[in-house]
């Protein structure tokens, strides 16, 4: 499987258990540790593990094996390492906090949306309101 497609795997299912704030960074141009960074925030403790447990169990199930993994004892920032891929799942205060966009400030980020919420946005942008006409 490809960098891309690993991605929109991870992002999916990021999405699926209603991670939020997902940033892409590349970092194919600034470090060897990986080629890109997924981070995301979720707003307990006990979400950030669910995303986490997601991401591990979908991919292991296509047989992807996480590399390394950390923070499943506090749970306020998770990573798992794909090594072309590293993702990094945080409860929102503590990604504030260590701020990694910042850090990688060089780093070109990209935010990815959820689809699911792009299908929802079109179905509200395209509907027409009834004109009368008067005689």
């Amino acid at each position: 499987m490809d960098s891309k497609d690993l991605i929109d795997q991870i992002a999916e299912h990021i999405f699926s258990k209603k991670g939020f704030d997902v940033h892409l960074l590349d970092m194919r141009n600034l470090t060897a540790i990986s080629d890109y960074f997924i981070i995301c925030s979720a707003d307990s403790d006990t979400q950030v593990k669910a995303i986490a447990d997601e991401i591990d169990k979908s991919l292991r199930n296509q047989g992807i094996k996480c590399w390394h993994k950390e923070g499943y004892k506090a749970l306020t920032w998770v990573l798992l390492d794909y090594v072309d891929v590293i993702v990094h799942v945080f409860k929102k205060d503590s990604r504030e906090f260590y701020n990694l966009e910042k850090l990688w400030g060089d780093a070109v980020i990209t935010e990815l949306k959820d689809p699911a919420l792009k299908k929802v946005v079109k179905k509200k942008t395209t509907r027409t309101k009834k004109t009368t006409t008067e005689k």
